[in-house]
């Protein structure tokens, strides 16, 4: 899945032997010769195209935010617990999702992340296998369920439980990580195949 994306996102956007791409997609990208030698990989940090706060009872759209807003400590949640944050960005195709909600649960006290999957249903065992392999800390909490209706895994864990992250982190800084963190869930579903 991972390699395939990967491969049509650099036919589809390598401009003038130039590329956009994060450290470790291209670390990949030259480990499965994704990549020619003459191609220079420029950093690239992912762009949003929908930043919304919504109710976390009604869905309902409260506002739309600019980037400068991902600024903000996610610490934002906790302080907002009836909002969470709904990003969508082209960049998220890669890892084969199309959108983030995070939020703060009040219950357990933790950022949660949400998330749909695009992965068969036959790599559950390979998807909650990297979950517990790389969520640490007591009480990890993560739910992971495949809906029909979609083709997708419904995907929810709680951020405390990723290395590095901290409620003081920006939103862009947690994406950031995020984003890693599910580039790395789908390097693992394909290692196991």
């Amino acid at each position: 899945m991972l390699k395939k994306q990967l491969e049509n996102y650099i036919a589809k956007n390598v401009n003038d032997d130039n590329i956009g791409l994060m450290h470790f997609e291209e670390d990949y990208a030259r480990k499965h010769q994704l990549l020619s030698d003459d191609v220079t990989v420029v950093e690239k940090a992912i762009h949003f195209h929908v930043i919304e706060l919504c109710d976390k009872e009604t869905e309902e759209l409260i506002h739309t935010e600019n980037t400068d807003f991902l600024n903000t400590p996610v610490s934002y949640l906790k302080k907002n617990q009836n909002q969470f944050i709904y990003v969508e960005s082209n960049e998220f195709e890669r890892i084969g999702i199309d959108a983030v909600a995070l939020e703060f649960d009040d219950v357990f006290e933790t950022y949660t992340a949400l998330f749909g999957l695009k992965l068969q249903k036959k790599f559950g065992d390979a998807i909650k296998g990297f979950l517990e392999a790389n969520l640490s800390g007591d009480g990890v909490k993560y739910s992971v369920m495949f809906s029909g209706e979609d083709g997708l895994w419904d995907v929810n864990f709680a951020l405390n439980f990723v290395s590095g992250f901290s409620e003081n982190n920006s939103f862009d800084d947690v994406y950031q990580m995020l984003y890693h963190f599910i580039f790395k869930l789908g390097v693992a579903v394909e290692d196991a195949q």
